[in-house]
């Protein structure tokens, strides 16, 4: 009975802790299927307008295409930024910190525009540029935070796996990624979470996304279609980052655990 009473408050331990990004999930659905449904709305702010709703391009379909490009370049970008932040703590490669903390935060240097306008020529329009402007803009939360999370390490932590016959690869992969891995996540959460919102940029090069209304919006003086976009974008957000969040309680709930 103690163990089936366990089980269960774990498990509504858990439901309530993913309440809140399934709150935010179902309002962008909601959104993105009943749009139409709340013209009256938006022509209250828009009253002068002959069409209040955006309709040049399926919500949907513009959601999965800013899913992707996010998703493609936050994958790219924890590949990048984890392996250099694991390659200058080992002892061949702390020359290179200096060099490495350098690199990463030349992207944050240059605003998102610029990059764009810069690889473009080079790249062409479409939705390659801001892949590559997301991965340059989105790298420098994930390098500082492998970094923190590593170096916090307890070293008297790893002298006890490496008293055990531990390996240095075994040490990195069993102790402390592990005990890095919610420092991490919190950077891979906030460069994903800004991301989201940059990712609108790519409509102005030709990568259709939820900057579509957004740009449309602008171009045409129509706020309504600004305002479907920036709410969409923002619901996007909403519901990625308190998902990272609920994972990142999980870690920690885990760690303190073992």
């Amino acid at each position: 009975m103690t163990r089936k009473s366990a089980s269960v408050s774990q498990l509504n331990a858990v439901s309530v802790q993913w309440f809140l990004p399934l709150i935010w999930a179902v309002l962008l659905a909601v959104c993105i299927v009943g749009m139409p449904g709340l013209e009256s709305m938006f022509r209250w702010v828009e009253t002068d307008a002959r069409q209040v709703i955006y309709d040049r391009a399926a919500l949907y379909e513009l959601l999965g295409r800013h899913v992707l490009v996010v998703g493609v370049a936050a994958a790219v970008t924890i590949v990048v930024g984890v392996a250099a932040g694991i390659a200058v703590t080992r002892e061949r490669g702390r020359d290179f910190l200096p060099l490495v903390g350098q690199l990463a935060s030349l992207g944050q240097t240059f605003p998102p525009v610029a990059v764009l306008a810069l690889a473009v020529p080079v790249l062409g329009f479409g939705t390659l540029p801001i892949i590559v402007a997301l991965m340059l803009y989105g790298l420098l939360p994930i390098v500082r935070n492998t970094l923190a999370g590593i170096n916090d390490v307890d070293p008297t932590i790893k002298q006890a796996a490496q008293a055990m016959g531990m390996t240095p690869w075994q040490v990195l992969r069993q102790v402390e990624l592990p005990l890095a891995a919610p420092v991490i996540l919190a950077g891979v959460r906030t460069s994903v979470t800004i991301n989201i919102a940059t990712a609108a940029l790519g409509a102005t090069v030709g990568a259709s996304n939820l900057g579509d209304p957004i740009i449309a919006g602008i171009v045409n003086g129509n706020v309504a279609y600004v305002l479907q976009g920036a709410l969409l974008i923002a619901l996007l957000a909403l519901c990625v980052d308190s998902a990272f969040n609920v994972y990142q309680q999980h870690l920690r709930q885990r760690l303190s655990a073992s």
